[in-house]
């Protein structure tokens, strides 16, 4: 935490949280008044409300670090961070459990594009903002010397990176059923069950608050405990207040305006609700503290590909008062595999705990290009260009994985078996790369003296 946070830059971060309280009010008053404006004017509005509350949970949960073992702390920051994803899917998951035909193809619409956002969007940022704030200062002071921009992840990290290989694999089995299970559901609820007991067992460490957490942070520890749980509250109730009228807004403008609904609720809805997220891990790359930003998404992918896939299957059968599990359309099927095959690609890359900027672009690269062969393709053809794609990311992974296997190797030893204490202390005491502009300014002038 910045110890010499000045009283102007506490105001500005109090202006902060009051502004996203402001973003949630015209969504519950339109909600209170129960007005039917234009579909799309009732997206705009609940998505702002949506925006304004995920800010207030992320910002609330980053400060719960204060109280929580370090590994515990980036786990909930992730999971309380991603709760509008888990909204809005639930919203269509608990509908298609009544009308399977219209719903049941937006179950998991949202889940899908907010997972590749996260790896195609999200970690390149990180990288190209960090590598990009090296070289400007490493510029400024006149440095021609090597300059190492990969941005590397500690030992104990490897943790979130073994459980997301083993919840890669078990997805990439999904494209194959007809049917999300409850057998699907134990499953993946299970390996977050036993991610979070593993990461528990870090021991405390305080966080590096960046923003309007640490007008939050300077608080005394009780009345901080006090605020951040009334915080969190007033956030989720927003969520759920605006989650379901911003989902069904959604599906009525695609429908008003000739757009793909499930484009909509695949890109759409997960660009609102990850974007403190995404903000986050950029404020932390632009200070050059990459490694706490990468590794804040790296757990929100952990806490997608298991918990919120897993639960989608339960939320459904409560609905629709059966055990059959959720159908899986071939759209959908598409879906989950692209989505597992760049998981698996991007597991691939961080097996050596590190990502460099090549690595960064050929990550957002093939995420693009998805895009753009979509656009070039004749609607018939598109089904192979999702499958072309995912297949492409499996070839690059299973090569990655082959050349740094002696590195795989090291990752599922220290993922499941080295003690995470072992592997913090470890951390601790070898040489840290800097984590802030002015380290990395610091060591600059070492190297020129």
């Amino acid at each position: 935490m910045d110890p010499e946070a000045p009283s102007a830059s506490s105001s500005r971060h109090r202006l902060a949280f009051a502004g996203a309280a402001l973003a949630t009010a015209p969504g519950l008053l339109l909600r209170a008044s129960g007005a039917s404006p234009q579909h799309w004017i009732a997206a705009l509005v609940f998505g702002l409300a949506v925006v304004g509350a995920a800010f207030i949970l992320a910002w609330g949960a980053e400060v719960l670090q204060l109280d929580l073992s370090q590994g515990l702390s980036i786990a909930i920051v992730a999971l309380i961070a991603v709760l509008p994803e888990y909204a809005v899917d639930f919203v269509f998951t608990w509908k298609a459990g009544q009308h399977p035909k219209e719903f049941a193809p937006l179950a998991l619409a949202n889940m899908t594009g907010s997972n590749r956002l996260l790896i195609g969007i999200g970690w390149p940022l990180v990288v190209f903002i960090a590598a990009w704030r090296m070289r400007a200062i490493a510029k400024r002071k006149t440095y021609d010397g090597d300059l190492e921009t990969d941005v590397h992840l500690e030992r104990s990290h490897s943790v979130e990176i073994a459980f997301l290989l083993i919840a890669t694999l078990y997805s990439l089995t999904l494209p194959l059923k007809r049917t999300l299970t409850l057998f699907d559901a134990a499953v993946l609820v299970a390996l977050f069950g036993a991610y979070m007991i593993r990461i528990s067992r870090a021991p405390a460490e305080e966080p590096n608050l960046i923003g309007p957490p640490l007008a939050l942070a300077a608080l005394p520890a009780r009345q901080r405990r006090l605020w951040v749980g009334a915080l969190l509250v007033f956030a989720a109730a927003v969520i759920l207040i605006c989650a379901e009228p911003f989902a069904d807004s959604l599906v009525q403008t695609g429908e008003e305006f000739g757009f793909s609904t499930f484009l909509l609720v695949q890109w759409l809805a997960p660009l609102a609700s990850e974007a403190p997220e995404l903000l986050i891990a950029g404020m932390f790359a632009w200070r050059l503290n990459s490694q706490a930003g990468l590794g804040t998404l790296v757990s929100s992918k952990v806490n997608q590909w298991t918990l919120l896939v897993g639960t989608l299957p339960i939320v459904f059968a409560v609905s629709a008062g059966a055990f059959h599990g959720l159908p899986l359309d071939s759209l959908q099927r598409e879906e989950l595999f692209l989505t597992a095959a760049q998981s698996a690609f991007a597991v691939a890359v961080l097996a050596n705990r590190r990502i460099s900027v090549r690595e960064a672009i050929t990550l957002c690269t093939l995420f693009l290009s998805q895009f753009a062969l979509g656009a070039v393709l004749p609607g018939h053809l598109r089904e192979f260009e999702r499958i072309g794609v995912g297949v492409l990311y499996l070839v690059l992974a299973a090569g990655i994985l082959f050349r740094n296997r002696r590195a795989f190797i090291h990752l599922l030893e220290d993922g499941f078996r080295t003690p995470v204490t072992e592997m913090v202390r470890e951390d601790d005491g070898a040489e840290r790369r800097p984590t802030s502009a002015a380290a990395f300014e610091a060591l600059i002038d070492e190297r020129q003296s």
